[in-house]
């Protein structure tokens, strides 16, 4: 059938007609967001490359948490900004650090509320890689034993879920066999399968002070010109005990998002990073775009690329519009 008798306008015709044959649905369930805690008291350090996202210390993020908890986001995720480093990251596993303060804090108070922690160790080395170095390599299989021991201390401090986002070689397997052994089998993880060494991270990096102190990450996280890398990475993180797989970053990988979906149906998480909040708060400002409608139309995109989750640091202005 074609035209004048098919008029795909009829389904456009009004507000009513078009909400009734909408595809996809953007809701705050599908959101979670990002925050930033590190140790002290009555800290909030903004973040200058990051318009609206702070260092929080614990007391000031659970005020933080309140707005969050009020507009019914369900989850959150941390990230440490610690007191101290040294080479192998030993303050990621510390219960007198922020992450693990904040996860016993928030439980108390939000027991409902989801709380997700970042495991990694760039936040806690000083040399600013993801797992352990000597000679100037990341060892992959010496780094395992670590992200062990931080993964139990949050899961330990209350954490719901961890998220993995190191990318090395065997990692979720570790880590589900260490919470397994010690009674946390109901534990899930959300595993950073899909990591590429993006461009976009950067906003991120001055936020967690994170930046590595020589080379890059390309040795672990993947090259952005690979797709059928990721599918396969995905398919080693489910088969090595993966609950939830992570495409990041999200905006400029959708296709990847959308691959991961139908291969294998799921649930997948996109984060959509530092640099593409960023990119949208400075266009904001200076008035070239309009924020709120560039937002929910880049997170109704990745729901419909086949995200069932979105990591966002937009995440509390959204959930506001939503609610209107």
């Amino acid at each position: 059938m074609r035209f004048p008798h098919l008029r795909l306008r009829r389904l456009r015709k009004n507000n009513g007609i078009r909400r009734m044959v909408k595809e996809n649905d953007l809701k705050t369930e599908d959101l979670i967001y990002p925050l930033f805690v590190t140790v002290g008291e009555n800290i909030k350090n903004p973040v200058p490359s990051m318009p609206g996202v702070y260092q929080y210390s614990v007391d000031e993020l659970l005020k933080a948490i309140e707005e969050v908890y009020k507009y019914e986001i369900p989850a959150v995720i941390l990230f440490g900004v610690p007191g101290y480093k040294d080479s192998v990251g030993t303050s990621g596993l510390d219960p007198n650090e922020a992450v693990q303060r904040a996860c016993k804090v928030i439980k108390e108070k939000y027991p409902d509320l989801l709380v997700i922690t970042d495991v990694c160790l760039c936040e806690y080395t000083d040399h600013g890689h993801c797992g352990v170095v000597k000679d100037g390599e990341v060892l992959n299989d010496e780094t395992l034993s670590r992200l062990q021991s931080v993964a139990i201390s949050h899961v330990r401090a209350g954490a719901d879920i961890v998220a993995p986002s190191n990318m090395m070689d065997g990692y979720v397997q570790s880590i589900r066999k260490a919470l397994d052994e010690r009674g946390y089998n109901e534990t899930p993880i959300m595993a950073y399968s899909a990591k590429y060494a993006s461009s976009f991270y950067g906003p991120f990096r001055d936020a967690a002070e994170s930046s590595p102190s020589f080379g890059d990450r390309r040795t672990y996280q993947m090259d952005p010109a690979n797709g059928d890398e990721a599918i396969r990475e995905v398919y080693l993180d489910i088969e090595e005990g993966a609950d939830i797989v992570m495409v990041k970053p999200a905006l400029n990988y959708m296709d990847v998002i959308r691959r991961v979906k139908d291969e294998f149906n799921y649930p997948v998480a996109a984060y959509n990073v530092s640099g593409e909040y960023s990119m949208i708060k400075a266009a904001s400002q200076n008035g070239w775009i309009d924020e709120k409608s560039v937002v929910l139309e880049m997170l109704q995109g990745f729901k419909r690329a086949g995200a069932d989750m979105i990591l966002t640091y937009h995440a509390l202005d959204a959930a506001k519009w939503l609610s209107r």
